[in-house]
């Protein structure tokens, strides 16, 4: 992977993990409310996995929010 794109998903990492914390939900509760699995879940946030357009739009139902907030970050 390049150092750039890790860059980029560390920072959206970051971010889930905020916008969750702010919603008082765990890993796996976030989980429940959007049907993405624990792992991909927890592996999003550790900046371990890339995700599909699909899986970010599952997690802002989850959240709440609407999937444009999960990438309102600066990525460079």
């Amino acid at each position: 992977m390049k150092e750039k794109d890790k860059r980029r998903l560390d920072k959206l990492a970051a971010h889930l993990a905020k916008l969750r914390e702010a919603k008082g939900l765990s890993q796996r509760a976030l989980s429940a409310r959007c049907e993405v699995d624990f792992g991909k879940i927890s592996k999003i946030e550790n900046g371990k996995a890339n995700l599909v357009v699909t899986t970010l739009i599952e997690i802002a139902e989850g959240l709440g929010v609407h999937p444009r907030d999960l990438l309102d970050i600066d990525f460079d």
